[in-house]
């Protein structure tokens, strides 16, 4: 595996580490030589990737909490002293947003604020890499890709919750002279993503999960959505550039925003996704339901990470699914193999080029 220099040895704090990209970024970069610490409630899904490819070992300490308990937050900080925090903590789901908005709110938008300030009291910690989405934007009928230059919104309390987070990180930014604290903040905003190990309702690989376990019907919201799909893997990669980025002496910019997005051509509709992901699989039953209102195409444009990060997705979208459809077939005839798996497909990640 490729050393990246200055995450090997860095002490770095993952909050929402033993969720589905917290546990695979996990193993990433104790792979790379980091000293990885965690804070996070427990697994909320049951089973749970964090317990299935056995991240627990990778881990310096291991805290249990919750980014809304401030106290606990900082004194877990303060403990630590990371030099970089890696916030991926969140309530991460459209439906759960419309059945819990206000809890949506309190761990998306006042637990960045949380993070961002436990960073700014903790001088030990250089930079905070905060990971929001694609939908911080504002929803256009055109169908565009949109760049980091867009216009934020929100029309539901998951998207709206995000879309404030990013205003609290741009008021930290812009006041960290006034608090005279060198402080940097990168955001990335993530596509559509998937990969072994998501067990989250309401989500489209997990629901095939379910559905070929229970032997029934997969139900789709909205076949018709455009999406920009990718593999928890490659948005891992463009993560640890950005920690590597708050870690660089040489660059003192305050941090800046980045669309983390597949190549156009597979920025695809849900239903293609489905198809293409049976041919790896299996053929299931497909009903269509009613959900909540939700935006219809979704796309990134990420030149800019690709020029100036140096950032391109490794896998191809049928590379990626098919390492899924692996992840998942293994979790249900062999679920002991699941730990090594694990690890040979961060592994595999890393020989591919494109």
């Amino acid at each position: 595996m490729r050393q990246a220099s200055r995450l090997n040895g860095a002490r770095i704090l993952i909050t929402g580490h033993t969720g589905f990209t917290g546990s695979w970024m996990s193993l990433k970069l104790a792979a790379l030589g980091a000293d990885i610490h965690g804070f996070a409630l427990p697994p909320d899904t049951k089973p749970a990737l964090f317990d299935l490819a056995d991240v627990w070992p990778s881990l310096k300490t291991h805290t249990l909490g919750d980014i809304a308990d401030f106290p606990l937050l900082l004194d877990t900080v303060q403990r630590v002293a990371p030099d970089a925090i890696l916030h991926l903590a969140a309530q991460p789901l459209v439906i759960a947003g419309y059945a819990h908005p206000v809890r949506t709110f309190l761990t998306n938008t006042q637990g960045t604020a949380h993070i961002l300030e436990a960073a700014r009291l903790t001088p030990s910690v250089r930079g905070v890499v905060a990971i929001t989405t694609d939908k911080v934007y504002a929803p256009t009928q055109d169908g565009r890709a949109f760049d980091e230059n867009a216009l934020l919104g929100g029309k539901d309390p998951y998207s709206a919750s995000k879309s404030a987070a990013e205003f609290v990180i741009e008021s930290y930014r812009h006041s960290l002279s006034t608090w005279e604290r060198s402080l940097k903040i990168e955001v990335a905003r993530g596509g559509n993503i998937f990969g072994g190990g998501d067990f989250a309702p309401n989500r489209i690989i997990p629901d095939f999960y379910r559905a070929v376990q229970n032997g029934s019907t997969l139900k789709l919201r909205k076949p018709d959505a455009k999406r920009p799909w990718q593999h928890v893997l490659d948005l891992c990669e463009a993560y640890q550039l950005l920690l590597e980025r708050v870690l660089d002496e040489e660059n003192d910019a305050p941090g800046e925003n980045w669309n983390i997005g597949p190549l156009e051509e597979e920025t695809i509709v849900v239903i293609d996704l489905i198809r293409r992901y049976e041919a790896y699989w299996q053929e299931i039953p497909l009903e269509i339901e009613q959900g909540p209102p939700e935006t219809n195409t979704l796309a990134l444009n990420s030149t800019k990470a690709r020029t100036k990060l140096g950032w391109l997705p490794r896998l191809t979208l049928d590379e990626a699914l098919q390492k899924t459809a692996e992840w998942y077939q293994t979790a249900l005839e062999r679920p002991g193999l699941l730990a090594d798996l694990t690890r040979q497909q961060i592994e595999f990640h890393w020989s591919q080029g494109r």
